[in-house]
């Protein structure tokens, strides 16, 4: 699930990035094209019920491929991404619109 804060003029938005329990994880990280696709960059906090979540900012006026990566090995879309596009590995990236 994704949640998004504009602020004050639209210029940036903070972008909330969750993912729910059923993802059955010990660790996840969100990468992206924001993040030059870096595996460690930005690691999600993992509740106490499973689920992780995590925040950036982000420019308004585009869009960001993005996926998640699960225990440095599964490779996870949100589910409900704003859309998703093709990648060159054959499967698909998420896509948040900002």
């Amino acid at each position: 699930m994704i949640k998004k804060n504009y602020y004050k003029g639209n210029k940036s938005c903070r972008v909330w990035f969750y993912l729910p329990a059923e993802v059955k994880a010990e660790k996840a990280y969100l990468v992206g094209d924001f993040n030059d696709w870096d595996q460690q960059n930005i690691p999600m906090k993992k509740k106490k019920d499973g689920t992780f979540y995590t925040a950036v900012t982000l420019d308004a006026g585009q869009s960001y491929q993005f996926r998640y990566l699960l225990d440095g090995e599964r490779w996870e879309n949100d589910w409900e991404a704003d859309q998703y596009m093709r990648n060159d590995q054959g499967t698909e990236n998420a896509v948040v619109i900002v």
